[in-house]
C-alpha cells in the first residue's frame, strides 16, 4: 500500500511527538531539521523531500524505545520504501535507502567522522554492519543516489537540536507534492 501526502502528514502528527531515540528532539523534530538543512543548502525538491522522510520507516516498524540497547538493527531505510514507492522516483527512495550505508561510507573517508556521532548512531553502526573497508565504500558511492545520500546523512547527524526553528511540516509536504509522481504515472513505474 502506499502512502499520500495526506497520509504522511497524519503519521506525523499520530508518532511524530516520539522520541527521537537517544536525542533532544521528537521524531517530527528530527525530520523538520533534516529537511531544513537540506533546503538552506538550496538541494531540490527530491532531496528535502528524502531529509524529511528518510527515518519515516522508525514511525512505521516501531520496535519500542531504543532498540539499538537491545541489539536490534530495526533496518528503518528499508522499512517505509513500499510505502513511499508509488508515490516517489528514485531521487527520492534511493536517498533514503542508502543513507544507513552512507554513515558506513563517511566513517571509512572521515577518519573523524566516527568520533562526532551519537551514542545511538555508533550502536546501531555496529548492528549495520560496521565501517565500509576501501573496496566497500568505492563501491557504494558509485550507486546512483550515493552522493545525495552521503548529503542527507551530514544533515541528518545535525539535526539533533534542541529548540531549532524550522518550518512547519506543512512547507516541506510542499515540497514533496512538487516532485511526487503525477497519479496518473504511478502505474507506468518500476
Amino acid at each position: 500500500m502506499s502512502l499520500s501526502i495526506s497520509d504522511i502528514c497524519i503519521l506525523f502528527a499520530r508518532k511524530g511527538g516520539r522520541a527521537y531515540d537517544g536525542e533532544p528532539v521528537t521524531q517530527l523534530e528530527h525530520a523538520l531539521q533534516t529537511a531544513h538543512f537540506a533546503e538552506q543548502s538550496e538541494s531540490s525538491d527530491a532531496l528535502v523531500t528524502a531529509c524529511l522522510l528518510h527515518d519515516l520507516g522508525h514511525l512505521l516498524n516501531r520496535q519500542g524505545e531504543t532498540p539499538t540497547l537491545r541489539g536490534i538493527d530495526d533496518t528503518h531505510q528499508y522499512f517505509a520504501l513500499p510505502f513511499l514507492r508509488g508515490l516517489f522516483t528514485d531521487a527520492v527512495l534511493d536517498a533514503i535507502k542508502l543513507h544507513v550505508d552512507a554513515k558506513r561510507y563517511l566513517c571509512q573517508v572521515d577518519t573523524g567522522y566516527y568520533d562526532r556521532l551519537s551514542d545511538d548512531s555508533k550502536r546501531s553502526l555496529a548492528l549495520q554492519g560496521g565501517v565500509f573497508d576501501g573496496a566497500a565504500a568505492a563501491a557504494f558511492i558509485a550507486q546512483p543516489g550515493a552522493h545525495d545520500a552521503v548529503r542527507l546523512r551530514q544533515w541528518d547527524d545535525l539535526a539533533k537540536q534542541a529548540g531549532l526553528a524550522t518550518p512547519p511540516l506543512h512547507h516541506f509536504l510542499m515540497r514533496a507534492a512538487a516532485c511526487a509522481i503525477a497519479p496518473g504515472d504511478r502505474t507506468a513505474r518500476p
